[in-house]
């Protein structure tokens, strides 16, 4: 199948997702999130495919949802965040958990947003030296999602959780290997060729061993994953529908500081 958003090769045995909205550092658009879910649900599930490896084109990884483009509509007006959550972004997600071989993200730059919650929901997690990450939601006045509130937390406990969520603040690639939310950290020259290398080791190994200890972990470490995300897309509605999101949005648009005030 033709995509127009992401790219999806398949050679020796690697299935590779690589997120091609360059000119956006990869935001995620209800569009960009309906292909990527195409890929997770289908050609990623082929039997040829024994790991898959997502990773950005250009400057980034994911810098999050798209602000300029917006979200769609409800019937009030108001943008209707349940429905893109719950359609297109929290499949991809819970897709990638339950898929029976391992996933790895290579971290080429800002993993924002739903861009960190994509790279995290992945089983191994490269970053090159200048990547970093963080839950931004906060700036703009809502909060984390794609599974972040679960994720997070099982890698990095209660204070740093809370510190990501609540400051927002950038998880420069060193200190996320420090923390535990990443795997390994590469300088930016070498992180494609070792994220082939591992993705190639992994398709040739035994891959029936990787989908038994990924669902005894997923049940382990995420027992509520589909409580968590619909948790999540409630609460992210709510927020969405404030006067603060909206200042929030603007602020970012016009390069401005917020003046939130709780409404």
């Amino acid at each position: 199948m033709a995509y127009e958003m992401v790219i999806w090769e398949v050679a020796d045995g690697v299935g590779r997702l690589t997120l091609n909205r360059p000119d956006t550092l990869n935001a995620w658009t209800a569009e960009f999130g309906q292909e990527l879910k195409s890929v997770i649900e289908n050609e990623a599930t082929d039997d040829s495919v024994r790991s898959v490896l997502v990773t950005g084109a250009g400057r980034g990884f994911s810098s999050g949802a798209d602000l300029k483009a917006g979200f769609e509509p409800a019937e009030d007006g108001m943008p209707d965040v349940r429905k893109e959550l719950h359609e297109y972004y929290h499949p991809v997600i819970a897709g990638i958990r339950r898929l029976p071989k391992p996933v790895v993200a290579a971290v080429n730059g800002p993993a924002v947003g739903i861009g960190c919650s994509l790279a995290l929901a992945c089983d191994l997690v490269l970053a090159a030296e200048s990547a970093f990450f963080g839950l931004a939601f906060v700036n703009i006045g809502l909060m984390p999602d794609g599974g972040s509130t679960l994720f997070v937390p099982a890698a990095v406990g209660k204070a740093r959780a809370f510190q990501m969520a609540l400051l927002g603040e950038r998880v420069e690639a060193q200190k996320a290997l420090d923390w535990g939310l990443v795997n390994y950290v590469h300088p930016d020259d070498r992180l494609a060729g070792e994220a082939e290398a591992l993705a190639k080791h992994l398709a040739s190994g035994p891959t029936r061993s990787y989908a038994g200890s990924k669902k005894a972990l997923n049940r382990m470490l995420y027992p509520d994953l589909d409580g968590q995300l619909d948790l999540e897309a409630e609460l992210q509605h709510a927020l969405a529908r404030s006067k603060d999101f909206q200042e929030g949005v603007a602020a970012f648009v016009e390069k401005r500081d917020p003046a939130f005030q709780g409404a």
